[in-house]
């Protein structure tokens, strides 16, 4: 039978819960014995999806919610799932291009997604115009222990 632990939580869109919500990502990761830097590759994914949400989604509307499930399954596989209700992407084949972007006046490089896809290893972007996206990024931990970090050596 596959362990699986999972969280949700909901977050105001606002810049500052970027952090957090990277924090939250790397530190619920950690019984899966991940490395240094595979714990720095998920907090750099979660950080993109995050601030994609908050810039391109709600333009920087503060009312606004991202919901961030995490779910860790034994063996390794981590799967980060940041979703929000904004305006959606009309083109998603053509968003996840390098260097688009649909704010150019503001200096955006259009690199979110490709660092996304660069720093874990699946990304799957579902989007409808007007409803909102879903982000889902899974990154499999190399030196991966069971889900339930507990060890058995001290009833030995």
């Amino acid at each position: 039978m596959n362990k699986i632990n999972k969280f949700e939580m909901r977050l105001s869109a606002l810049s500052e819960n970027e952090n957090f919500a990277r924090s939250c990502a790397a530190a619920f990761c950690l019984p899966l014995n991940p490395t240094l830097d595979e714990i720095n590759d998920v907090k750099t994914a979660v950080s993109e999806a995050v601030t994609n949400c908050i810039v391109h989604a709600y333009n920087g509307a503060a009312d606004k919610y991202i919901d961030m499930s995490v779910t860790a399954e034994e063996g390794g596989k981590l799967t980060v799932t940041i979703t929000d209700s904004g305006c959606g992407i009309e083109d998603v084949e053509k968003a996840l291009q390098p260097f688009y972007t649909t704010k150019s006046d503001e200096e955006r490089s259009g690199m979110g997604f490709t660092i996304m896809s660069t720093f874990m290893d699946e990304l799957l972007v579902t989007s409808e115009k007007g409803r909102g996206t879903q982000v889902s990024m899974t990154k499999f931990i190399r030196g991966a222990r069971n889900v339930d970090s507990r060890t058995d050596s001290a009833a030995d």
